[in-house]
């Protein structure tokens, strides 16, 4: 399976580390762009464009929560996984991000390849097939 997916992160070392986790899962062929804020994020965005989006919740411009806002606004893009990635870790933050603005699944930083592995197979499998 081919996925192209979205990673949004202001640590281009941190983009390395979800990307490199994900290519280690084996679940699928990944095909990665790179957004170094929201604001970048959403002028790359084209639901079209990506089968699934990495984002974490704490950059410049704009933050996760803001480009999920505005990523699920239309409604067009429901079928899209979006995985928060983020250092963000209290209940309060998790509840906003996947109750209220949309996020699919939520990883919190650091996390194992494991834990990638479990949340993204997850998602995989409720994917349709293409």
């Amino acid at each position: 399976m081919k996925l192209r997916a979205l990673v949004v992160d202001d640590s281009r070392v941190m983009r390395g580390i979800v990307m490199n986790s994900l290519r280690k899962t084996g679940l699928a062929e990944f095909e990665f762009t790179e957004a170094e804020s929201g604001a970048e994020a959403i002028a790359k965005f084209h639901p079209d464009r990506f089968d699934i989006v990495f984002v974490d919740w704490n950059m410049p411009q704009m933050n996760g929560i803001e480009f999920i806002n505005l990523v699920r606004a239309s409604h067009k893009t429901d079928h899209i996984p979006i995985v928060m990635v983020t250092s963000e870790k209290t209940k309060e933050k998790v509840d906003l991000a996947m109750k209220t603005v949309g996020a699919t699944a939520y990883i919190t930083k650091p996390f194992t390849p494991e834990e990638m592995e479990m949340q993204v197979g997850r998602l995989l499998a409720l994917m349709p097939k293409a």
